[in-house]
């Protein structure tokens, strides 16, 4: 464990974490001053007694003064001193020594582990700390070092590195370029699967982790199994992040801490297109083989395009190249200090973010307005605690976040739109200026193409922009009083926090005046004379303006007390706790959105170790919540846990040298959840009384029609609790006092899962009215592991090994249907979050084989040698119906959300350089292709470059073919999800490297992000999930970084 320790810090100090001097100056700072001055200069090294290893970060301290001073990267000191007066030199995990100044001038001092002092402290439920070695529960504690990457998102940073978080990132887009991520999977179809995260002591959103700055958190912990989260309640459902904020220190000097970052970041993958000619041809081949009559492209057309003969009449246009750029320049930059005395001490933190996005400024070419996305984020940290006596302290911390956004009025989901909708050849971007209009003619189509929104993507990316600006606000006030006077080891604590989020945005756009090419004639000396008309009645155009408001804001409360004390090899813990949580909407828009929704819980732990080697711990919750009828409104949710540290028993002994720590431990437990829904006061009725809506009762050809109050949702008083049973089995285990795993397997049984009932026939008039009730049921389970490794080889050189494994895996157990349902159509037996559609067999050949397969019903065109070919399924007595119906949708593939997320790295460090690099990956995923279909019954869509590589023609008969025979309307049939357009998702990727050089308190570093993807599938980055990878991808990022700390 000390060299685990020694390297962690070797690492910290080399990636220039705050070093800094420790001195207790509070008072007789003259005098202190004086005291050196008599004094000569002492230099040293402090190294292991056994391994003769530097220890950076050690504390040495002239006895009875403030004087003191932290050894650098490379274990070294200089301190003013006199003879007779001694040295204490102390560091974590070490036993303190003191040496007496005598002549010497040079010292080598050597410390000695202290097996007492080992032990790690994991932050748990509430931000108390305990020893790792008495931990019965599922907890990962996590170095912030490890968190920092090259990303202005801090949740982008997870996937492969927390044993337990299965993490993916959808979109590269500033602002919108964070992760999801969730504690061991998915337990439950309700609306909240994500985990509960506290900053503080509060509960914050997404967002708010995603602001944070590695560089001020001091602990971050994930409390995965039933013990771990008990404290929490229902809030605790899917697990919990616990992020605490640095705090200050007692220090003669301040310590200042800057870093600026400067990054590129280019696109992982980028849609290409066929070009002008082939996209006519493919064209004319649709039209023909379906035969629906659309004007071919002309040849004269094909040969004006290829040689270029005039842009307006011939047009070719990279619609994805006008709007796009291939890299975008951002910049970060960090200040922070920390500081403070006896009493007061004090931690700030500023951080600045600049992000831009990849879309070209080409509004600036035509308006005054910028349409870029253009991205400040400004983040505030201010920790200050008041030590009023050794007892008793008073904390205030607050977080402040703003985000100052500009972007095009229309959504980056819109321009890819209409970038995928318009081909090269149907219109230039715009005509000619014309004498009698001022204003921009951008091209277009008349007729009716135009009415069905084939518009120009430059005029709608330049059309406008919108601002959008939001703060959020997080203050707690905490109080810690120890209560030792009456008995020791008690202590009470409480908190009150207040958080605020509030968003405007304001977008102004207009809209643009469309032409199109009517005519056009030949002129002898070549060029062209065209007849330009407007698609619409052309007018000035002016920005309209329109704005929105949202925004919450969140009041807590708790308080506790804690007691923890030890007799003899006896120690006990005991907590109880009581918390209220009151939810606002800051912008409600009806009378059940403006009630306040507020939440109480009573929890209590107590814990019993007897040696740190056998250990018990019983916790329970009591919680509260109006989202239930009364009788439903509380529900108890206890939870045990034990552990057997066997590495602490005599006949261990002869094995400490191979195993130098092994512990097992287990849990069991339930916890609630009541987040179902997304609607409030869900067990009661909704009732239209406005009379004007009319229903019809009876049967058959006896009904009756009224006209009065209706029902929309049935009363159900029954409505409870989800609860789930979770079960974990691990063992902490260590090899050579260098290698430790930690290995956890779970299981969960999520039931009263809600749902909305299926089961009723329409005929009994619930035909227009949802009947809501506790009827599903979930089991997850996997396991998940992490490694790792310290080892300092030589005297100059250091490396650890990181490593995690997740594997999470959910089933539907119960599942409320309609009678008579397809046993493949069941959701029972089935993972969620998995893709329905038809099981393909490759193409059809000729008619015959169409001829000798089932007749398919999904399609609004005639079937065709090229088109999909489906299974037939058999229904719930093994009977076929010859016919591919809806009925023959199965569930395929794996689910959307991997179960699979792992990640591995080394980092190393030779004398003043450090290297390190992560690789990440994911498995057991899929994604379904979709959206990327050309032509269309409405547009002339463009056509993707993987497409004309290789679909079915009647030169290119192949039943394999990466894309069926093309038609010019959209032929249902070929489009609905199928095995044909299944694609695997799993990756591995070079996720992270980076390479830094250290001088004295100075850091200069190079990291990238992203820069390799191994694949089976490669048309885009796979992370991104399903569709046609016409959206904002990912980024890759190049890095370069300065550091600096000044403590002297």
């Amino acid at each position: 464990m000390g060299n685990y320790r020694k390297i962690l810090l070797v690492a910290c100090v080399a990636g220039l974490s705050v070093t800094y001097q420790q001195v207790n100056a509070h008072s007789s700072l003259a005098a202190s001053v004086v005291q050196q001055q008599k004094g000569e200069k002492i230099v040293g090294i402090v190294v292991d007694s056994q391994t003769n290893e530097v220890i950076p970060g050690a504390a040495v301290q002239v006895k009875g003064t403030h004087t003191g001073v932290i050894t650098d990267v490379d274990g070294k000191f200089e301190i003013i001193a006199s003879r007779g007066q001694v040295l204490i030199i102390s560091y974590l995990g070490y036993t303190p020594k003191e040496i007496e100044i005598d002549n010497q001038k040079v010292l080598t001092i050597t410390l000695s582990e202290d097996a007492e002092l080992l032990d790690e402290v994991v932050v748990t439920a509430f931000g108390t700390g305990q020893k790792k070695e008495s931990v019965t529960g599922s907890i990962q504690s996590v170095r912030p070092t490890d968190l920092k990457v090259p990303s202005a998102n801090l949740s982008t940073s997870f996937a492969g590195r927390l044993a337990g978080v299965v993490s993916y990132q959808r979109s590269g887009m500033p602002g919108s370029n964070g992760s999801d991520f969730f504690i061991r999977g998915i337990s439950t179809l309700s609306s909240v699967t994500s985990p509960l995260i506290i900053l503080d002591g509060m509960e914050v959103a997404s967002a708010d982790l995603n602001a944070l700055d590695p560089e001020v958190i001091e602990s971050f912990s994930i409390l995965k199994d039933a013990t771990a989260t008990a404290m929490y309640g229902t809030r605790g459902a899917n697990g919990v992040m616990i992020i605490k904020t640095k705090s200050g220190a007692d220090l003669d000097k301040p310590v200042i801490g800057v870093r600026v970052e400067a990054n590129v970041t280019t696109p992982t993958s980028k849609p290409e297109f066929v070009d002008a000619v082939t996209y006519m041809n493919m064209f004319n081949e649709a039209v023909t083989n379906q035969g629906t009559g659309d004007a071919l492209y002309s040849s004269d057309k094909i040969y004006g395009t290829m040689n270029s003969l005039d842009p307006y009449v011939y047009p070719n246009v990279d619609w994805y190249d006008e709007l796009m750029k291939n890299m975008a320049f951002n910049q970060r930059a960090n200040f922070n200090i920390r500081g403070g005395t006896q009493r007061i001490t004090y931690f700030m933190n500023m951080n600045f973010s600049h992000e831009t996005g990849m879309l070209k400024n080409r509004s600036q070419d035509f308006f005054s307005y910028k349409n870029n996305i253009d991205l400040k984020k400004y983040t505030f940290q201010n920790n200050i605690d008041f030590h009023m006596s050794k007892s008793s302290t008073i904390g205030l911390h607050l977080n402040a976040q703003i985000y100052d956004q500009t972007g095009p009025a229309t959504s980056f989901d819109n321009i890819y739109s209409l970038i995928m909708r318009n081909n090269p050849v149907d219109y230039s971007v715009m005509y000619p200026k014309s004498d009698t209009e001022n204003w921009i003619r951008w091209g277009g189509l008349s007729g009716t193409l135009a009415d069905q929104g084939q518009n120009n993507p430059v005029a709608s990316a330049t059309n406008g922009y919108s601002d959008t600006f939001w703060t959020s606000i997080i203050a707690n006030l905490d109080f810690t009083q120890k209560l030792d006077f009456i008995t020791p080891g008690l202590s009470f604590k409480a908190m009150i926090s207040f958080k605020n989020w509030s968003q405007t945005t304001r977008t102004r756009s207009q809209a643009y005046n469309s032409y199109y090419l009517n005519s056009y004639t030949q002129n002898p000396d070549g060029t062209y004379s065209m007849v330009v008309l407007p698609v619409y009645e052309p007018e000035r155009r002016t920005l309209g303006t329109s704005n929105g408001t949202t925004g919450d804001r969140r009041f807590y409360a708790q308080a506790y007390f804690d007691y923890t004390r030890s007799f003899g090899d006896h120690n006990v813990n005991a907590m109880v706790l009581w918390n209220q949580d009151q939810y606002d909407s800051n912008a409600p828009g009806d009378l059940i959105s403006s009630l306040p929704k507020r939440k109480i819980g009573f929890a209590g732990r107590l814990s019993y170790d007897y040696a740190h080697r056998y250990m018990l711990e019983l916790n329970a919750g009591y919680n509260g919540s109006e989202n239930f009828a009364e009788g439903h409104r509380y529900g108890f949710f206890p939870s045990v846990s034990a552990g057997w540290n066997l590495s602490e028993e005599k006949f261990w002994e002869p094995l400490k040298s191979v195993v130098s720590n092994l512990k097992l431990r287990g849990s069991y437990g339930l916890v609630g959840n009541d987040q179902i829904g997304g609607a409030r006061f869900l067990y009661l009725a909704q009732v239209n009384l406005q009379g004007t809506s009319g229903y019809r009762t009876g049967y058959g050809t006896q009904t009756q029609s009224y006209s009065g109050p209706v029902y929309s949702r049935y009363q159900n008083n029954d409505i409870t609790w989800e609860v789930g049973r979770k079960l974990n089995v691990g063992m902490d285990i260590q090899l050579f006092n260098s290698l430790n795993i930690t290995l956890d397997g779970f299981q969960e049984i999520r039931s009263n899962i809600f749902q909305q009932r299926g089961s009723i026939p329409n005929y009994l008039g619930t035909a227009g009215t949802v009947i809501y009730g506790n009827l599903a049921k979930v089991k997850n389970w996997g396991f998940d592991m992490s490694v790792d490794y310290g080892k300092q080889i030589t005297k100059d050189f250091s490396m650890q090994f990181r490593g995690t494994f997740t594997f999470a895996r959910n089933r539907v157990l119960e599942y409320d249907e309609a009678p008579g349902l397809r046993p493949a159509l069941s959701q029972v037996g089935k993972s969620l979050n998995t893709y329905w559609g038809y099981v393909a067999d490759g193409l059809y050949i000729d008619d015959g084989d169409i001829a000798n397969n089932a007749t398919s019903t999904i399609g609004n065109i005639a079937i065709a040698p090229g088109d999909i070919k489906y299974v037939d399924q058999p229904d719930a007595n093994g009977n076929y119906d010859g016919k591919i119906t809806s009925d023959d949708r199965v569930n395929m593939g794996y689910p959307t959300v991997p179960e699979i997320v792992y990640g591995f790295g080394p980092s190393m460090q030779w004398k003043r350089w450090d290297f390190s690099f992560f690789f990440q990956g994911q498995a057991n995923v899929s994604l379904m292709m979709s959206g990327m279909h050309p032509f269309g019954t409405n547009f002339h869509r463009n056509v993707l470059s993987w497409i004309a590589e290789d679909y079915w023609s009647e030169n290119n008969q192949n039943p394999n073919a990466a894309y069926p025979r093309l038609t010019k309307y959209d032929n249902n049939h070929n489009t609905v999800n199928s095995t044909f357009w299944l694609r695997n998702a799993a990756f591995l990727k070079l996720k992270n490297l980076e390479l830094g050089y250290s001088y004295k308190n100075m850091r200069l570093y190079f990291s990238a992000t992203n820069l390799l993807t191994f694949s089976p599938f490669d048309l885009w980055d796979p992370e991104m999930g399903g569709g046609a990878g016409l959206q904002y991808p990912t980024q890759r990022t190049f890095n370069l970084g300065f550091q600096i700390t000044f403590n002297k």
